[in-house]
């Protein structure tokens, strides 16, 4: 059984504090990282059973979603996130069940009522932005909310997210260059992992980083390794804290790797080797992150067991639950489509 708190040995306050996070900071950090992914592994099992119609995961992305994630200030900033960002959207306080609603359409799916594909994450209450089907449009809705927060003097920071496929869209473009004349508290969140569906960063871009195009916009930015959630976290922060006040736009590029096929849909060994895949998932972010708070002796082995177990039995009960739920009912389809006059 694993130590409590009380009776742990104490920890290593240097080590601590170079990670600029605290001990309940980097345990919520896994338990996000690892309900993530564990709930995309039972969405997969769910829509190959035939139950779920379309799972799209963000498996191997984790630690950029939540490393990023948990820079902002829950409940006061805003988060305009995209297809993958299930992480995000954990730590923004969506539960298990809640997950489970929108994979299954259910009517209670707070995302959508089920009237959206799964995946596609609003909340107004938790300050997540609507998204639609068409990527990148969330770029578009942040800048006017970072330019309606500097009118009303309000120190709020809105974080935008995408793959770097998106970056080849009109709309990233003019969002960063609307963002940067007006310098709004906006953080441009990248999640760069190699494709764009099939095909890959050479084929999509010029470039080396997506971050490189901060110059053409005179704005802030940085590259950050996104199979490392503390190094996400330790770079998202200060340019989150620097956009509150006043220092404007940032573009962050976090290179990690897509460990599952684009979509359940999706046959990836079409554009990728089985080579490539098995020497990235020794690169899984959830394995490095566990590694490292072990080996630098934060947590005890029987502490992260402890938070397995408990993700576990919160996805079963939760896929259980939502599986009774009831389905949107057929006469109320034009609801929270149209207004009611």
């Amino acid at each position: 059984m694993a130590a409590t708190r009380a009776t742990r040995p104490p920890r290593s306050q240097k080590t601590i504090d170079e990670y600029l996070l605290s001990e309940q900071q980097l345990e919520d950090m896994y338990y996000h990282m690892l309900l993530a992914r564990k709930l995309n592994e039972r969405m997969l099992a769910l829509n190959r059973q035939g139950r779920a119609p379309f799972v799209i995961a963000g498996a191997g992305q984790e630690a950029a979603q939540v490393g990023a994630a948990m820079a902002l200030r829950i409940g006061t900033d805003y988060l305009a996130p995209y297809y993958r960002d299930l992480g995000m959207n954990l730590v923004f306080g969506m539960t298990a069940r809640e997950a489970m609603l929108n994979l299954l359409a259910k009517r209670d799916d707070p995302n959508s009522h089920g009237r959206q594909m799964p995946s596609h994450w609003g909340n107004t209450a938790r300050k997540v932005v609507t998204q639609s089907s068409v990527v990148t449009t969330q770029f578009l809705h942040a800048a006017g909310i970072g330019l309606a927060a500097k009118l009303r003097k309000d120190p709020i920071v809105v974080m935008a997210c995408c793959g770097e496929g998106s970056t080849s869209r009109g709309d990233f473009h003019e969002a960063l260059n609307f963002a940067s004349i007006h310098r709004l508290p906006v953080i441009f969140f990248v999640q760069n992992n190699g494709y764009a569906i099939t095909e890959k960063n050479e084929k999509e871009m010029a470039v080396e980083h997506v971050a490189d195009r901060k110059r053409a916009y005179n704005m802030q930015g940085a590259v950050v390794d996104g199979m490392d959630a503390i190094a996400v976290y330790q770079t998202v922060r200060p340019a989150v804290d620097e956009a509150r006040k006043g220092g404007g736009p940032h573009l962050i590029e976090a290179k990690c790797y897509r460990l599952w096929p684009h979509s359940s849909d999706d046959d990836d060994s079409r554009y990728r080797t089985k080579n490539e895949l098995e020497e990235w998932s020794l690169k899984d972010p959830i394995k490095l992150f566990r590694e490292r708070v072990e080996s630098d002796g934060i947590f005890p082995r029987g502490d992260l067991d402890e938070i397995e177990a408990r993700v576990e039995e919160e996805i079963r009960e939760a896929a259980q639950w939502a599986l009774m739920q009831p389905d949107p009912a057929p006469e109320d389809a034009l609801g929270f489509v149209y207004k009611e006059l």
